[in-house]
This record gives structure tokens, sequence and C-alpha cells, in this order.
């Protein structure tokens, strides 16, 4: 972990600096080709914390992220670590073996600056806004469903020795800053008078001040607020939402890990779907005369599907594959007699990882409309009705999740539920079942 002597060497970076720094890597220089003069640099960061640059040359380009002391979205009124770089930088390297291409290719990372010169990422976009577009990716719903199944799985104590697991699990506990922000944007200041805290106004004003009062709401959210904090599970990404994939029609990447700790599977599970999710209640919103996005409706539905058969056909069969951990060892499961018990526990386990991928992915689609970051797929429809009409289903939707989970035992479930829900939720309502 990097030590306060490295933030001395500390400074935000400029074309000029950042130009500096490339020209020291051998590698990268010789990827980018030609000199530096003839390098062309721009700042594209759009998120909520770092600087991000593109850097291209005339044979190839490279992506340049450093941290920034304090959360960009709120200024230097919000102090951050720095070392968040160091913990995204240690995740890419934890799962890059088991997820190969579905991250980007890093190139270098420097400490003293806390940045990471990684692979550009190149035509993709982000998936969010292709959502919004709405753009058709055929295999993104299977390939984030492999990735947590690989990234997780061989993390966890099914896999590998409790050993390597604790002093993993000691290294990612440092990253505080950023687990601070899940456990107070998630998980309470949506549910508590919060100056971070806003919404569509006026028409969500009741439907914020009833999730404030319901204590039912509340006291599920707890729960899984404190499995958030209690389940270390597997090195999770710990911000898999639809901001965190690039896209191409046949490529899928996974970016932004600076969140990363370990923590419950059903974490990144129920970032993904919720994101989805959220994007299906916004479709309105982005309709127009010659396309109502009915069927682009039905397409990010099943992509949901996707995501989860995927995940859950994967990580069995990983575990099937590669039982070398402390969990479930191996060696106690020898005896003919013992498949259909294993066979039995492992679907068990399965169905609770399903469960905590809706509680988690309905925390945060109330965090993206109630709380203090929101998302484009809301935030970008102009009228302030139509847009309260998208965010009060999705609201509705993730009420029900919470306050009534034993409705819920497939993705099947799930998805026949969604346009229910929606035809009950008013813009100003209140959050009903369906």
């Amino acid at each position: 972990m990097p030590t306060d002597g490295a933030c001395a060497r500390y400074r935000m970076l400029d074309p000029q600096g950042l130009l500096a720094l490339i020209a020291d890597l051998q590698d990268v220089r010789a990827l980018l080709g030609g000199a530096p003069p003839s390098w062309q640099v721009r700042e594209v960061g759009d998120g909520n914390l770092n600087l991000v640059f593109i850097v291209e040359g005339p044979d190839g380009s490279v992506c340049v992220k450093q941290a920034l002391p304090y959360v960009r979205a709120a200024g230097s009124s919000w102090p951050m670590s720095l070392q968040r770089a160091f913990f995204e930088t240690s995740y890419y390297r934890t799962v890059g073996p088991h997820v190969g291409a579905l991250i980007p290719r890093i190139h270098h990372y420097d400490a003293g600056l806390y940045c990471t010169v990684m692979e550009r990422l190149s035509p993709h976009i982000i998936l969010r806004h292709g959502l919004i577009a709405g753009r058709r990716y055929p295999n993104v719903g299977r390939d984030i469903g492999e990735y947590v199944a690989r990234a997780c799985f061989f993390t966890s104590d099914l896999a590998r020795p409790f050993e390597r697991k604790m002093d993993e699990l000691a290294l990612f506990a440092g990253n505080k800053d950023l687990i601070r922000i899940t456990v107070d944007l998630i998980f309470a200041d949506p549910y508590r008078v919060s100056q971070r805290n806003r919404h569509t106004s006026p028409q969500l004003d009741q439907t914020a001040e009833r999730f404030r009062g319901d204590g039912a709401l509340k006291v599920a959210v707890a729960r899984f607020g404190q499995k958030f904090l209690n389940d270390a599970q597997a090195l999770i990404h710990g911000d898999l939402h639809s901001g965190s994939v690039m896209v191409t029609e046949a490529d899928s990447r996974v970016i932004d890990p600076e969140f990363a700790f370990y923590g419950p599977i059903g974490f990144d599970l129920g970032a993904f779907l919720g994101n989805l999710l959220l994007s299906w209640y916004a479709q309105p919103g982005h309709a127009t005369v010659n396309d109502d996005r009915s069927a682009y409706r039905d397409w990010i539905l099943e992509q949901a599907r996707i995501f989860w058969q995927t995940f859950r056909q994967r990580f069995l069969a990983l575990w099937a594959e590669n039982a070398r951990g402390d969990a479930f060892p191996a060696t106690m499961f020898g005896t003919p007699g013992d498949a259909a018990a294993l066979d039995a526990a492992r679907s068990a386990f399965l169905d609770s990882l399903f469960a905590d991928m809706l509680g988690f992915g309905a925390c945060k689609m109330i965090r993206r409309i109630l709380g203090f970051a929101h998302v484009a797929d809301f935030e970008s429809i102009q009228d302030a009705a139509r847009r309260a009409g998208c965010e009060a289903g999705a609201l509705a939707m993730a009420h029900t999740l919470l306050t009534q989970p034993a409705r819920f035992h497939s993705i099947d479930d799930v998805i026949s539920a969604v346009p229910r829900v929606l035809r009950h939720a008013g813009a100003g309502g209140s959050p009903p079942g369906t």
C-alpha cells in the first residue's frame, strides 16, 4: 500500500506534465509512435472522482487516469484519499489472470502520481450512453455475467486457500474512503435528511418523504448494508454500473474498479442488474415519434435474463472444475453419495446470491434517484414531469424488491414484474406493490 511519502511527489497532471511522464515509458512511447511534440492530449473525464486523459500518437493511443484529492463532482469541500488509484490497480492485477480481455490492458502505474496508463478502448463507448441512445449490444449480458462469475469465484474461498484471501482482504480493507462513500450514499443518505440528497422536485417530494418514513423499507436496506460490511465472499468491483462498462457490438470491458474490496458477490450482481432496470424505466423519456422504445425495453430485459443465467451457469461450472479452496473442499466430497448433497448446497448458495442481487440492485436504484449521484439515463430527460414519471416507476420496483422479496424466485419473476410495477406507479404517488 502506498505511504505518505508517495504523496510528496503528487501533482495534478496537465497536458505538459502528462507528456513528460509518457515520454519516459518506452513501451508506451513505442505504442504511440512518433515524438512527444506530435502527440495530442485531451481531458475526457466525465465521472465523479478522477481526471481522465486520452493521449494520441501517430501509431496508437492510451488512456491515463489520475486520482484527484477530492470528489470531483463535489469539489475540494469533499476531500478524498489518493490511494483509491492503488486499489484500482491492485484489483486489475488480482482479477486480470481470471477475466482476461474483459478488462483493459494496464501499461503502467505511477505510485507517486496515483495515475494509471492503460489501454484506450476504441471504438468502445460507455454502456450507459449506448443504452440512452437505444443501441443494442448482443454480447453484453453474457460478457458481464461471465466477468462477475470469474472475478468473484477465483477470489473466493471456494477457489483459493484462506491464507491468500486473508492477505488480500487485509490489503483491500484499506480502501476505507471509497467504502465510506458506499455505506453513506447507498445504505443511509436516501433514507434520511442529507444535504447531499437531491431528487426531481416537486414531483417526487412526497415519494422521497415517504421513503424516509418507511420503517419496513429502511430495515430491509439496513440489513443489506450490514451484509455489505460483513459478507467478505470475494473481491468485488464495488461499482459495477452501466457507466463502468465499455462496449462495442462485439466486445465488453469492465473499467473503474476503484471501489474494490472484499464483499458480497450479490453487490456486483445487483449493481449491474439495477442499472439495467433503471435504463428500462428511463426509456419512455428517450422515445421518439418513430420509436416508442418498447422493443428496446424487451431487449434490455432479455439482457438482464442472460446476465443472471450466464453468471449462474458459469459460477456453478467453475465451482465444479476448480474447487481448490477451503470452503467446500473437494476432499470432503469424494464418495458417490455426496454428489446430490453437494449439488443441492451449490444450488442453494446460488439462490442466496440471487436474493442478494435483487436487494442490492434495489438499493442502487433508489440511491440514483433520491441520493447524491444520479444517472444520465434520467438526468438527460429534460421534461421534469416526464423524468419524474420514469423515476417513480423505478422507485416502485425497487421498493417492491426490498419489501416483498418472497415474490421473486427466478429472474423470470423479476422480468414479468417490471412492466406491472410501471402501470401502477405515478409520478408523485406512493410506491405500491404490483
